[in-house]
């Protein structure tokens, strides 16, 4: 599966840009693919789920991510306060990552319909 990377897409972790991140999408809508780090996590936008994915499975070739062998996890990861809501030009995508963990905020561009792009 081919994921390529988002355009002017914003990532906050509690609040604060992380060192090194990247946010992909693929042709399936509703959903994007996270890098923090060496961590990769895949979003549900339409299912307010985030999963863990294991990063041996990628290939980075340029700016395309491969993920060759796309098996989803059997359980997603626990996440609360998930809210969305429109910021501007901007959709954004905020939740916590288990019970008192960091808070995650996604933030991807909009259309001129004001539909998120991705």
């Amino acid at each position: 599966m081919e994921w390529k990377q988002v355009v002017m897409g914003i990532v906050k972790l509690n609040n604060e840009p992380p060192r090194s991140w990247n946010m992909y999408y693929s042709g399936k809508r509703g959903w994007l693919m996270l890098r923090l780090w060496k961590r990769y996590l895949l979003v549900g936008l339409r299912e307010e789920e985030v999963y863990d994915i294991d990063p041996q499975s990628f290939t980075l070739k340029g700016e395309t991510l491969l993920w060759n062998n796309p098996e989803f996890p059997d359980n997603p990861l626990p996440t609360r306060e998930w809210n969305e809501r429109d910021i501007g030009p901007m959709h954004r995508i905020r939740f916590r990552l288990g019970k008192d963990g960091h808070i995650l905020e996604l933030q991807i561009p909009l259309k001129l319909n004001g539909r998120p792009m991705y």
